[in-house]
């Protein structure tokens, strides 16, 4: 579905990826591993549109999207759910997701839109109670909800998420898991990059990890979940 190929992004005059490589298969979660600063966001932000390569190619379900502008690639099927959240905090519930269905309602009925949150709801239920509360006033949890809905709002084939558990309480943070694995397995296809590292392989498919821009590890996630040099870097064991 996704194929990177040595794509070098600067951000902020750095060079933050240094010739990263992978690639996600349709129905896979694969997730991206790494410490502060090993270039994980800037990666997704590249794939969505926000920042763009200066080398290398980005391929989504067999066309290049490298230099395409954000807008273009959500509306081909790649939906970002950012780190921190970022929904509208002044705006309700209901007006964030409809921000996130933004490219459909141009060419969609209303009651396909309709539809789309009522399934939504079904993963998150508590939105549906907070439908005109302002997002600002969500707890954190809650608020990662809302910004994992608003991205599935646009019916995206790719569901790009940035650290889904950052700052939640352990308990939030299972229920967050228990949520984006029960997506996958109604065949949504998921790059996820996680701080988390112990969750995200228990999650994922197969993973990679990352170090200063570059992919150092990578394979099945359970084979990664017991390696013992990633034990010691990420698991805290050894």
């Amino acid at each position: 579905m996704l194929k990177l190929n040595s794509v070098y992004t600067s951000y902020r005059n750095i060079e933050a990826l240094k010739g990263i490589s992978l690639e996600v298969g349709q129905g896979e979660i694969v997730a991206i591993i790494g410490s502060n600063g090993a270039g994980k966001s800037t990666m997704l932000n590249t794939i969505s549109g926000i920042l763009h390569p200066g080398q290398g190619t980005i391929v989504f379900l067999g066309k290049r999207v490298d230099n395409l502008a954000a807008h273009v690639i959500v509306d081909m099927g790649i939906s970002q759910a950012p780190e921190g959240r970022r929904i509208f905090p002044q705006l309700t519930v209901i007006e964030n997701l409809e921000m996130g269905a933004y490219a459909r309602t141009v060419r969609s009925q209303k009651s396909e839109v309709r539809k789309e949150l009522e399934k939504i709801f079904q993963y998150f239920p508590i939105l549906k109670e907070r439908l005109k509360q302002p997002g600002g006033t969500l707890s954190g949890g809650e608020q990662q909800m809302l910004a994992i809905a608003r991205a599935l709002m646009a019916q995206p084939k790719l569901l790009l998420l940035d650290e889904p558990s950052l700052g939640l309480a352990p308990i939030m943070v299972e229920k967050i898991f228990e949520i984006i694995k029960r997506i996958n397995q109604e065949g949504m296809t998921i790059l996820l990059v996680e701080q988390n590292a112990n969750a995200a392989l228990r999650l994922a498919n197969k993973a990679y990890v990352l170090e200063t821009g570059r992919v150092v590890m990578q394979g099945d996630a359970g084979a990664l979940l017991k390696n013992p040099q990633l034990k010691a870097a990420y698991l805290g064991d050894g």
